[in-house]
């Protein structure tokens, strides 16, 4: 690995002050530094996609940049207003830090067919709006904005740094500050200070120890953001911690310092800022000017921004209608048509529905306290047919919180919150007495039942769970959460906070903001009125918004049917299915957590004796050491740090090759994950009142359609081990019923079969063949009597691996085979069925033009990783792509099952209770007596799900199992 070719200094800075450039900057400049990339693409992602009329090129974010430039430099007036001003821009997505790292970066996508292309035309509206151009090849535009901060703060000058970007606040010092441009406050030491825990001129350290997986930086395992401050402050910095690692209490720090120091090493290179990038120009060239309305309206002019051409005009009072020809990009550096990547920084979103343009103003929030208030809100929501909802609670458990206040709003900048179960009932210094519970709910629940007005929450799965808990069940809803992720799935998070920076360039109040933080953190009910209601109002109110946004797009971008049919019904079914949860025995779990506690201990025992003594076996130094000094078993090649590799596949190697301990401590590792994850773990998870688990699924996680599962996650127990069957075993019916599980049976490949049209895979469905041997048969060419079960595995092993995109490496390893035969297998399979090759490269190539894929069902799965320069990344991104339709089909086809499932259970199967989706299976509880019933129903729901509106052509098949407990119905 290369290093830097400049020294670093302890504190990060390569230079001393003495040696920076002169510029020309002087005491009394105010100097503004634009991290433009940042602009760029923040616009591009927030706005819906845009093109000129007249000849369809993309110019949404020129759009956003335009918007923004414009806003930016009507702001900086009086003594706000700079004397030098400079917009930079990243060259490229290669730096010199790629050669210290090749990874560096290396999971970032490249950016959008539609957006690069508007690069040149950004770099345009920048000159046209009066900014001059920095951007340098083999450089990130943050070092080209730390060479000309602190040469101008060398100079005397003030500089502002135009960005939010964490990578910066290293500069922050008295002269150089940061301007959060969403919060609109500027960034000193005291705030990075609260983000990081130390100094400015220590961040490095702290980023050097946490590592970024935004940029691939690799830091220290374990340790975040606050532990890394933590050692900092200890040590005093990274070199001396590095030094003295030995020294840490903490057993697992310890090891994970020692192990990766010389990660934390280039980590630090890689986070450290140039500042002496070499740039031909000097401080005169960087002086702002009057803005020229004439040139922005020549560019808003051929860009077509009839809006922003229109306010400019009337603003400086010149004519719109101009014929000139608008001049290229200013660039001090490099030619305009260069394409640059960076940074995000929310735009200033320019709306042209009135009601969304109207600002977000807290002071127009009002609390409720009189029912006549509540009943003049209900009829203008049934007047104009929607009403945003929001609720407020003093836990994330839906099952067990408390409601505490309830949010509407039917006009965007108007909200009104009704506080229920504060204990401060304060409100502009006066007290108050809240409306009681049931008197709202009277009010309420009406509304809420009516199916002529839409209640629009925003992940209201958790809103229609309280709710109903307290008698105000919700039909008929919308979800801007699920419209979001119909919408963009793959593309950015779909939080609220989140979508209302994205779109409407606002950040909302955080929780921490009116509860606190850490262990001063205090209950909703316990925040005073004062702080609650513009908290509360104001999530009713980004939600309406969103929702007048989004149902536009829905239309626009014909997602009505994936929305309408499969994800806005699902979150009712969810919302059942988690009050329902599972039962689980705890009894059971206690039993199966002492029986892995015998084994554990008597694992270690063996493993003591065939050491020839007592060590810390979960230790990796203790391990190695006994492993290939003390036992002198072939060692593999050393860490960086000089330490002995212990991981899994340096023991299932020596294990094969006939070393016992190497196969014991496999086995302990994996008992003691089995009892802390599991049988220990997922006691504390059982609720008290319900004597049952309630795991929390997220319709929204995943960009192919699946579901996920947390708190606890019960979609990875184990299924391959005795032992993880038999944690299955915990889980049991009520009184009464029994357990069913229905599983979707080889869904994928039937799916892949349809989707590529293979004839022989689609013929083997239909006979009910043995696909696995059907496989065997054709790529080893042998008879399917007789044929030896090893076969049948590699076979199967390739029928699944295909889905994922294996590599011949992965299934080598997979199978135990030599990369040459294993390649040799893969060309078989795709010589026997190529209309398998052909989809794979078909479905690529449909990537790569569009930037997504979509399911035979119109979900849209967007892939921006397919167009990623880093070989390693577009590779996972092309593998990612060429199964996302056949996964999302599946997930499509299940979500479609679940809501009808549950149709039934709520009218003609009230024998039927859905409690788990884990992957292809589904888990219910069945009335004794009802039993076949149920499997009957089930069983042709599932295997129909997909009709009317696909028509596959292999059948689906559903296999069903009956029993006392969940280990028994596989």
């Amino acid at each position: 690995m290369s290093v830097l070719r400049t020294k670093i200094s302890a504190s990060g800075r390569r230079r001393e002050l003495s040696s920076l450039a002169d510029r020309g900057f002087k005491t009394g400049d105010l100097v503004h530094l634009l991290d433009a990339s940042g602009y760029l693409f923040r616009a591009y992602h927030a706005l819906p996609p845009l093109t000129r009329a007249s000849d369809g090129t993309p110019v949404g974010a020129v759009a956003g940049m335009s918007n923004m430039l414009y806003k930016m430099l009507g702001d900086l007036a009086g003594d706000q207003r700079p004397s030098h001003v400079v917009a930079v821009f990243d060259k490229g997505s290669y730096s010199f830090r790629n050669e210290i790292y090749p990874d560096y970066k290396a999971n970032r996508p490249s950016p959008p067919e539609d957006l690069a292309i508007q690069f040149p035309l950004v770099r345009e509206a920048t000159a046209a709006f009066g900014l001059p151009v920095i951007e340098k090849e083999g450089y990130e535009a943050d070092d080209i904005i730390a060479t000309l901060a602190r040469e101008a703060a060398q100079g005397g000058a003030k500089v502002v740094i135009l960005s939010s970007d964490k990578d910066l606040m290293q500069l922050v010092d008295e002269q150089i500050t940061l301007l959060d441009p969403m919060k609109n406050r500027p960034i000193g030491r005291d705030e990075v200070f609260e983000k990081f825990g130390v100094e400015p001129s220590k961040v490095i350290d702290v980023q050097a120890l946490a590592g970024d997986s935004v940029d691939n930086v690799p830091g220290i395992p374990g340790i975040g953001i606050k532990t890394a401050a933590s050692l900092i402050h200890e040590f005093g910095s990274l070199e001396v911690l590095l030094e003295h690692a030995g020294s840490i209490k903490q057993p697992k720090r310890r090891q994970s310092l020692i192990e990766h120091a010389e990660n934390a090493r280039v980590s630090k290179h890689l986070v450290t800022l140039r500042d002496d990038v070499p740039l031909d120009l000097d401080a005169d060239q960087l002086r702002l000017h009057s803005f020229d309305p004439d040139k922005a309206l020549l560019f808003c002019k051929k860009m077509e921004f009839r809006t922003l051409t229109k306010r400019i005009a009337e603003q400086h009072d010149v004519a719109e209608v101009v014929q000139a020809q608008v001049p290229a990009a200013h660039n001090i550096q490099a030619p305009a048509a260069q394409n640059a990547q960076g940074d995000m920084f929310q735009q200033a979103m320019v709306v042209e529905d009135p009601q969304l343009s109207r600002p977000v103003d807290a002071g127009l929030y009002t609390a409720c306290f009189s029912l006549a208030e509540i009943e003049n809100l209900v009829l203008r929501a049934r007047a104009q047919g929607y009403v945003a909802v929001d609720t407020e609670t003093d836990a994330l458990d839906s099952v067990s919180a408390g409601l505490v206040g309830i949010s509407l709003a039917v006009i965007p900048g108007q909200a009104m919150y009704i506080p229920l179960a504060h204990r401060h009932a304060k409100w502009k210094h006066q007290d108050v007495t809240q409306l009681p519970i049931e008197t709202v709910s009277n009010v309420l629940s009406p509304l809420f039942a009516d199916k002529n007005v839409i209640k629009i929450g925003q992940n209201i799965k958790y809103d229609l769970q309280v709710l109903k808990r307290y008698g105000m069940p919700i039909t008929c809803y919308d979800d801007t959460m699920l419209m979001s992720y119909v919408l963009a799935a793959g593309r950015h998070p779909h939080g609220m906070d989140s979508l209302s920076v994205r779109y409407f360039d606002h950040r909302p109040i955080s929780f921490e903001d009116v509860a606190g933080k850490g262990s001063k953190q205090v209950s909703f009910a316990d925040v005073g009125l004062d702080a609650a209601v513009p908290y509360a109002a104001e999530d009713a109110d980004i939600t309406l918004r969103l929702w007048l946004k989004f149902r536009r797009d829905i239309m626009t971008a014909r997602k009505k049917k994936v929305y309408e049919t499969v994800e806005r019904p699902l979150a009712e079914v969810i919302a059942r299915m988690e009050m329902h949860g599972i039962c689980v025995s705890r009894e059971r779990l206690k039993e199966l957590s002492n029986i892995l506690e015998q084994q554990q201990s008597e694992l270690s025992a063996e493993i003591y004796g065939l050491a020839e003594k007592e060590f810390n076996i979960g230790s990796p130094k203790q391990l190695g050491s006994v492993l290939f000094e003390d036992l002198g078993l072939p060692s593999p090649a050393k860490t960086k740090t000089g330490g002995y590799q212990t991981g899994s596949d340096v023991l299932e190697d020596l294990a094969i090759a006939g070393h016992v301990i190497a196969e014991k401590v496999l086995s302990w590792r994996q008992v003691a994950k089995l009892r802390s994850t599991y049988t220990e773990a997922l006691q504390h998870f059982i609720k008290p009142i319900t004597s049952r688990i309630h795991t929390s699924f997220s319709l929204s996680a995943t960009s192919t359609g699946r579901l996920s599962s947390s708190d606890p996650n019960l979609q990875n127990i184990p299924i391959r081990t005795a032992m993880g069957r038999d944690i299955r075993t915990a889980f049991v019916p009520a009184e009464g019923f029994q357990l069913m599980s229905a599983d979707y049976s080889q869904i994928e490949l039937r799916l892949l079969a349809h989707i590529a049209d293979i004839p022989a895979l689609k013929d083997a469905f239909y006979q009910n063949q043995d696909i696995h041997a059907m496989t065997a048969s054709e790529v080893f060419g042998v008879p399917l009597d007789g044929m030896d079960p090893m076969l049948r595995r590699q076979a199967k092993a390739i029928n699944f691996g295909i889905i994922y995109g294996i590599s011949p490496f992965g299934l080598a390893r997979q199978l135990g085979i030599k990369n040459d035969m294993a390649k040799q297998y893969i060309d078989a399979y795709f010589a026997k069925f190529p209309g398998i090759k052909g989809y794979m490269e078909d479905t690529k190539e449909f990537a790569r033009q569009h930037g997504y894929v979509e399911t035979i069902f119109g979900r849209r799965v967007h892939t921006p990783a397919v167009m990623d320069k880093q070989p390693a990344t577009r590779a996972f991104g092309e593998r990612a792509a060429i199964n996302a339709p056949i996964q999302g089909a599946a997930a499509d086809i299940m979500k479609r099952a679940m809501i009808q499932l549950h149709q039934h259970s709520e009218t003609d199967a009230p024998f039927l209770r859905m409690l788990l989706q884990v992957h292809d299976e589904l888990i219910f509880e069945v009335a004794i007596g009802h039993e076949q019933e149920a499997r009957r129903l089930v069983q042709h729901v599932m295997e129909h799900a997909h009709e009317p509106l696909v028509n596959l052509s292999v059948p689906l098949e559903v296999v069903c199992g009956i029993g006392p407990h969940w280990g028994a119905i596989h």
